[in-house]
């Protein structure tokens, strides 16, 4: 790795950000998942970019990615996609506050996805994804007013409850 890398420095960014005023214990389940699931998909992504493939970092992270397609398929996670799709077609406001990257990955109508792990936001380029907008990414992540929402009565808990209750 270069000293220098920029993606090294969206590592230390996303390292540095803590949830030290959250009870994570009280976020809805799956809502968590997701939030855990894309700063892992971030945390690699980043990681490719900034050290050799096969570092044990990032053997570790894909290990983690690879167990976490099971744990994709449990409970209520499998309707998150669907929630987010239902959002953008019921609640176009709230589907805009959403994290862009939970936007772009789980909106079927967006081309963007996890490609053998990693955040592909065009499948058509081979160009990295900018680091400045990994940058807004975590930021995204860590608004209070987002973490906010997680909770059990949070606004989005609310809404991924209603939306599961109509289907």
């Amino acid at each position: 790795m270069q000293a220098d890398n920029e993606y090294a420095h969206v590592l230390n960014y996303l390292y540095e950000k803590n949830l030290i005023l959250h009870d994570t214990g009280l976020f809805d389940k799956v809502l968590y998942f997701y939030f855990v699931d894309a700063l892992s998909h971030i945390d690699y992504t980043c990681s490719l970019l900034a050290y050799n493939y096969m570092s044990p970092k990032n053997i570790m992270g894909g290990e983690y990615l690879r167990w976490r397609i099971d744990e994709e398929k449990k409970g209520d996670r499998p309707k998150f996609s669907g929630f987010v799709n239902w959002l953008r077609d019921e609640n176009p406001e709230r589907f805009m506050k959403l994290p862009a990257l939970w936007q772009m990955i789980y909106d079927d109508e967006d081309p963007a996805g996890y490609r053998s792990f990693r955040i592909v936001l065009d499948p058509d380029t081979k160009q990295a994804i900018s680091a400045d907008l990994f940058f807004v990414m975590i930021d995204e992540f860590f608004e209070q007013d987002f973490l906010k929402s997680l909770y059990e009565d949070g606004s989005l808990a609310v809404l991924f409850r209603t939306y599961l209750s109509s289907r």
